[in-house]
């Protein structure tokens, strides 16, 4: 038996996926659950977040996975994907150390709360 400690996302990478899916659903025009299930999870990062289970009652169930299960690896690989989709999608998606747009869409996503 291997006993190895998984090292989980973390803050810093939540904060910045968040920013980045509300990028998306500002500039696509959808709610940031949307955005965050239908593209970021379902279309970029289908192999780590779509899950097969057995349900006891309906059978086979498709569900996805929460990204709080996931190691900073995973984490940091999925962000860059999405990145990578966002680009050549035509959305900018800023990197993490233009802490003034990222404050920017903080503000913009905080202007349009209801309709995210």
């Amino acid at each position: 038996v291997e006993m190895s400690e998984k090292s989980f996302r973390t803050g810093g990478q939540n904060r910045y996926l968040h920013l980045l899916i509300g990028v998306v659903a500002l500039d696509v025009g959808v709610t940031l659950d949307y955005a965050k299930q239908e593209y970021y999870k379902r279309l970029v990062n289908a192999d780590i977040y779509c899950m097969e289970r057995e349900d006891r009652f309906v059978g086979k169930v498709n569900v996805l996975r929460s990204s709080a299960d996931l190691t900073k690896e995973e984490m940091a690989m999925s962000i860059d994907r999405f990145k990578r989709w966002g680009h050549e999608n035509g959305i900018y998606m800023p990197n993490p150390e233009d802490e003034a747009l990222l404050r920017d869409i903080e503000i913009e996503m905080a202007r349009n709360r209801q309709y995210l």
